[in-house]
């Protein structure tokens, strides 16, 4: 089996759990496709470029397969699946096998039920499945980091996703099989760990036989305590449902990295309220002071939309000034692209043309940069604990890794560091993107 991933860490940590499923149905993994018997695309339906991508590289297998091996089977695996699932297998047939992210565990007899030439497809979604009991195979050579996932699906509905639709209400793990899980990676080696959901806030598990409840706070705290050098990041966090439980958690725990994931989408509080998101400007401001006063050294990164329905030159005036406010470390920032099936396709015009939706996704671009770059440089001087991950692209004679806050910092080599050791770096200049220095 060949698999090609696309999208979020939630979707890398799906095709863990498929491989594993696949091996133990007697797959094995193959790093070329023209080696395999079975090829899958995990996808993302999140924007359509996206979804592009995907058809191009369908496209190409496609051709490979009718032309050297006929055998071969082909399938669309995760959002996409679940979103496209009549176009997927009627389009040019291009695929032989359909599944959404609930039903991996069908994937063996689907994979028998296509090479016998019938239609496999498979998009339930789940009310209960988390694959909570399966042991994730880790997916490349990087035996450092690792993705954890602590729950699925999302119960938001903000008006522009579509991944309630594709991958169902929230459900979460019980913290045993994930402490379990954390535990075999540390047994394994690893040296971090991102605990992952749509929602990571909005974790919660009902203890059998009882009224006890385990919050992400408390979920988070076990998780630190397992081992003092594990590194622990989580990602993604909702404005309204941080609490500063959780915050005073992470200022107690050396290990919890400090550095949190808070998506804002857009400055104003009447483009949040289109957006259906559940915060005001003001209430997200509030989080962020909490975030600045209990962990003053923690980064924040975010995610901005551009170009949403109704957008006015004053509610992206306000996102630019919000972006300057926070000084946010990194930001994933996109021009909107309307999605099937959700609130805003049924009910908003995508009214803003798309000439100004570049215009200004170009000007979030360059704040961004410039935001970052003053973040970068008020580091100089300061030294920070680097969990080394390889050696630099740029340079042979360089290590690089990352600091709590999430950042890269690029420092030159010494005898004895590798991979998986931790390092005191102290920062001598930066780049818009990258800090450098030299090992205290």
């Amino acid at each position: 089996v060949y698999i090609e991933t696309y999208g979020c860490q939630m979707n890398v940590a799906d095709s863990e759990v498929v491989l594993t499923i696949l091996n133990q149905a007697g797959y094995s993994p193959v790093e070329d496709y023209k080696k395999a018997d079975v090829i899958l695309i995990n996808t993302c339906s999140i924007r359509d470029n996206a979804e592009q991508r995907v058809f191009n590289r369908l496209n190409v297998f496609k051709s490979y397969k009718r032309k050297h091996k006929p055998t071969m089977l082909i399938g669309i695996i995760g959002c996409m699946a679940e979103r496209l699932k009549d176009e997927l297998l009627e389009r040019e047939k291009l695929v032989d096998i359909v599944v959404g992210p609930d039903a991996y565990r069908d994937l063996p007899n689907l994979v028998a039920k296509a090479g016998s030439g019938q239609k496999a497809i498979n998009v339930l979604l789940s009310r209960e499945e988390t694959y909570a009991d399966i042991s994730p195979v880790r997916i490349g050579d990087n035996k450092i980091s690792a993705f954890v996932s602590i729950m699925r699906g999302c119960d938001k509905m903000c008006a522009y996703c579509v991944v309630p639709f594709t991958r169902g209400r929230e459900r979460s793990r019980a913290p045993e099989s994930i402490l379990s899980e954390v535990q075999d990676l540390i047994d394994g080696g690893y040296k971090e760990v991102t605990l992952l959901g749509q929602n990571v806030d909005s974790y919660k598990w009902t203890v059998q036989g009882s009224d006890t409840i385990v919050n992400f706070a408390q979920l988070l705290e076990q998780v630190a305590v397992l081992d003092p050098t594990l590194r622990i990041r989580f990602s993604t966090s909702y404005p309204t449902d941080m609490t500063n439980e959780v915050l005073h958690v992470m200022a107690a725990h050396r290990n919890i990295c400090k550095a949190i994931h808070l998506p804002v989408q857009a400055g104003s509080t009447r483009m949040l309220n289109q957006m259906r998101r559940q915060y005001t400007r003001e209430s997200y401001m509030e989080r962020i002071q909490a975030i600045r006063q209990i962990l003053p050294e923690c980064a924040i990164s975010t995610d901005i939309i551009t170009g949403f329905a109704g957008e006015t030159d004053d509610d992206h005036a306000q996102t630019i000034s919000m972006m300057e406010w926070v000084g946010y470390e990194f930001a994933y920032m996109f021009k909107y692209s309307e999605r099937d099936n959700t609130f805003a396709q049924r009910q908003l015009p995508d009214d803003v043309p798309d000439e100004i939706k570049t215009a200004r996704l170009e000007e979030v671009i360059a704040v961004q940069q410039k935001v970052a770059e003053l973040s970068n440089q008020k580091d100089i001087g300061k030294t920070f604990e680097v969990l080394v991950e390889g050696i630099s692209k740029r340079s042979h004679e360089h290590l690089y890794g990352r600091t709590s806050q999430n950042k890269v910092l690029v420092f030159p080599k010494q005898l004895g560091i590798e991979a998986g050791t931790y390092v005191d770096v102290i920062v001598t200049s930066c780049t818009t993107a990258t800090l450098l220095g030299k090992m205290v």
